[in-house]
């Protein structure tokens, strides 16, 4: 059986949003910090012997409270070796508090009902950072989606890590700041530039690249009250068109204005016509399936009206004609190495 796709062209447009939605301001981030330690007080489902890290880890631990043990001597399976991985959010005092994710390394079966012992989370600096201990919430991080483990081996210390060291980033005193797109493009970058100097009705704003804009602050204005007030400016911004596919699950997220160029395109029994055209009239006693669609009498053939040819519409007509999820991820790699879609595509 051959299925025949047949669809119009149409231009996306532009939207409407805040400045601080599309970029981040340069120094103002979060920061990966990172410790190895301990879990306690498991029910015999923590690491096993072969696991000599986590023996020789317990040895050294013990040794600190003045007992000495050989790690060969030590048989538990109540304690698991773990990553302790967290991010430290910027302006970070000390005495604030972070959740922390707990990660098994070993050969341990479940984590659930250990408590984390005293962790150093240290950055790329090697200073440390943050300290984590307290009970693990697994919460059901292993369970979700098709095929998971019904025994987690990572968990969460909500407020388990306490902030120790500080990372200063003085902008009250800066004269000067950059904005860093969240995506490049020469169109947004400048539309950011614009709408900045409308907005304070001076040139306080220049675009110095695709994705980095220049910002001076007034003299009437602290840098504090500057950014805020920038971040707040509306602008017309122009999305980069994206499609992720999850091969594994078979998701197909994408933008519903993504349009697509005209191609033909054969796989398997289906193939693929995209034509431009003004009208497209389906034949009679063609079955109408909505507003937009129509598949012809042979059931063979499919006819959209003007300004629906879109990705979105596309998987959707795949779909009601019995495309698999797999042959339609095919279908738009194809469409996508042969520059039918300009869209960026993801696969994870």
């Amino acid at each position: 059986m051959k299925i025949l796709l047949t669809f119009i062209l149409f231009l996306s447009s532009l939207y409407a949003t805040k400045i601080t939605d599309v970029s981040n301001i340069v120094g103002v981030r979060e920061n990966q910090i990172i410790g190895y330690s301990l879990v306690v007080g498991l029910k015999k489902t923590g690491d096993g012997t072969t696991s000599k890290f986590t023996l020789q880890s317990i040895a050294n631990m013990l040794k600190a409270m003045n007992i000495d043990m050989n790690p060969v001597d030590i048989k538990s399976k109540n304690v698991a070796a773990v990553v302790v991985t967290a991010k430290l959010k910027p302006f970070a005092r000390q005495g604030d508090k972070l959740d922390v994710t707990v990660s098994s390394i070993g050969d341990a079966k479940s984590l659930e009902g250990g408590t984390l012992l005293m962790t150093p989370l240290k950055g790329v600096d090697g200073k440390i950072y943050a300290l984590a201990q307290g009970s693990l919430s697994i919460g059901g991080m292993n369970q979700r989606g098709a095929g998971a483990e019904s025994h987690p081996t990572t968990g969460i210390v909500f407020n388990g890590g306490l902030v120790e060291r500080e990372i200063n980033i003085d902008l009250f005193h800066q004269e000067y700041a950059t904005l860093s797109l969240k995506e490049a493009g020469f169109a947004n970058a400048v539309g950011v530039q614009n709408a900045i100097n409308q907005h304070f009705n001076t040139q306080v704003a220049v675009a110095i690249d695709s994705r980095s804009v220049k910002l001076q602050r007034p003299k009437n204005r602290s840098m504090i009250e500057f950014l805020a007030e920038v971040q707040d400016v509306d602008m017309e911004y122009k999305p980069k068109d994206k499609i992720v596919i999850n091969e594994r699950t078979g998701t197909i997220v994408a933008g519903v204005d993504i349009e697509l160029k005209p191609i033909m395109l054969t796989h398997g029994d289906i193939t693929i016509k995209i034509v431009e055209d003004d009208v497209i009239t389906a034949p009679e006693g063609s079955m109408p399936v909505d507003n937009n669609m129509v598949i012809g009498i042979n059931d063979n053939q499919l006819y959209t009206k003007s300004g629906t040819t879109t990705v979105a519409n596309l998987v959707r007509s795949l779909q009601k004609l019995g495309a698999t999820p797999k042959d339609i991820i095919a279908i738009l790699e194809a469409m996508k190495s042969v520059g039918s879609i300009s869209a960026e595509l993801e696969v994870i």
